[in-house]
């Protein structure tokens, strides 16, 4: 143990540096999956985007991100292959690709995925650096995977929201005052969904322990709450005649906008508590076994440190604020044409389908999700209202993410091995 017991100090900053630079990745690249739909809707200026994903990325990182944390630090790699030491030295390794990729995928404008770079870099050291044998390859089937379902799941289900909007809203002889009914049923179901998620998944490492009974109960408040404000909001929205000449569902609209503005507090709050796993994962397990002074068990299961959450939200928000703006373009206008009515289907859609796969501790893609989410929308219009160029696009950078992130980790490691082994 004499590299961790020599260096521990100078390891455990460096750690650090790698993940926060890893997390402002997630923040710089990801922050179009929270917020290019509502953006592309016209719904939100970039600025009110920002500051609200700056809020809700923040709380859904520190306050559900424990879950899907757990399995990038324990569940891909077998830690009784790898030695406490090589261990260290191959988490700091996949931090510092994945950001690298990241920072190249954000001054470029791809919507990567952010979940393929870190775990294609954790898989990259510990297969070439170690052996084979060291990778958990039972556990990586059900991650790669859940990278097909997610964005088919939720494509399906904004599909049948979006139908569901035409059936009840768009397609009828009074869309506004139909508009006015329903929209706040579906204001309801934003908040009981993150909610529900939230309180019977995500509060333990903050000490507070609910029943089942308990989290149903106070969920199915804040969705009541959510609604009630909803009805507020959109009370003060009046039919106006000159933009229904221009055209026909502008003031529908206007109260889709509105409900926009909860499914993007969502669909934040969602790719926190799921996309801060890639950055503080391989911290957390870098931490525990410098503490420990190389005698832990590097894998052990152990409960993340509310330090290290915090230290991923604010490399989220940082990240968001400083870069973000570049590949909100891409997601929100260039895939399909997207109002506020389509723009919430495809964000509470994908909103629905993150959250639940962080509860279920899978390291779901958010990008793919959201993607599949607004491709959704795009085929319930018809085939024609997809940009088939954008979208082939999008799927290579998906294909080499991995490939980079895992070929990137090898070439760190092998650096870093050098300097202090």
């Amino acid at each position: 143990m004499s590299m961790i017991s020599e260096y521990g100090t100078l390891l455990l900053l460096l750690a650090c540096a790698f993940g926060f630079f890893m997390a402002w990745g997630v923040g710089a690249n990801d922050v179009a999956n929270a917020m290019g739909t509502s953006v592309g809707s016209r719904a939100l200026t970039i600025k009110q985007a920002i500051f609200i994903a700056m809020i809700f990325e923040f709380c859904g990182a520190y306050l559900a991100g424990g879950e899907v944390t757990d399995t990038i630090k324990n569940g891909i790699v077998d830690a009784s292959q790898i030695s406490p030491d090589l261990m260290v030295l191959g988490m700091m390794s996949a931090l510092l690709a994945a950001g690298t990729w990241l920072l190249i995928a954000s001054r470029k404008g791809w919507p990567v995925s952010t979940t393929h770079s870190i775990v294609g870099a954790v898989i990259g050291f510990a297969a070439v650096g170690v052996s084979m044998d060291a990778v958990h390859w039972s556990e990586v089937g059900p991650i790669v995977a859940s990278w097909v379902v997610s964005p088919t799941l939720a494509g399906l289900v904004s599909f049948g929201l979006f139908i569901s909007v035409q059936k009840l809203i768009i397609n009828t002889d009074k869309p506004f005052n139909n508009a006015k009914r329903f929209v706040p049923m579906y204001m309801f179901l934003t908040g009981f969904m993150v909610a529900i998620v939230t309180l019977s998944k995500g509060l333990k490492h903050i000490g507070l322990n609910l029943s089942g009974g308990e989290s149903l109960v106070l969920a199915l408040g804040i969705g009541f709450l959510v609604m009630l404000l909803g009805i507020v909001l959109i009370s003060r929205i009046h039919i106006d005649i000159e933009a229904d000449k221009d055209f026909h569902y502008a003031s529908v609209e206007k109260v889709f906008a509105v409900l926009m503005v909860f499914t993007a507090c969502s669909m934040a709050f969602a790719h926190g508590s799921n996309d801060v796993a890639n950055a503080v994962g391989p911290l957390a397990a870098i931490v525990g076994v410098i503490e420990s002074g190389g005698t832990a068990v590097a894998g052990a299961k152990s409960a993340v440190p509310g330090w290290i959450l915090l230290l991923g939200a604010i490399g989220i928000v940082i990240g968001l604020a400083t870069y973000g703006y570049k590949v909100i373009a891409t997601i929100g206008k260039q895939i399909t044409e997207l109002t506020p009515s389509r723009g919430f289907a495809a964000e509470l859609a994908a909103a629905t389908t993150v959250v639940g796969a962080s509860a279920l501790g899978l390291p779901v893609s958010t990008t793919h999700t959201l993607v599949g989410a607004v491709l959704g929308v795009g085929i319930a219009r018809g085939i024609g209202a997809l940009n088939l160029g954008v979208i082939g696009s999008i799927f290579m950078s998906w294909l080499i993410t991995l490939p980079v992130g895992a070929g990137l980790s090898i070439l760190f490691f092998l650096i870093l091995r050098g300097i202090f082994l």
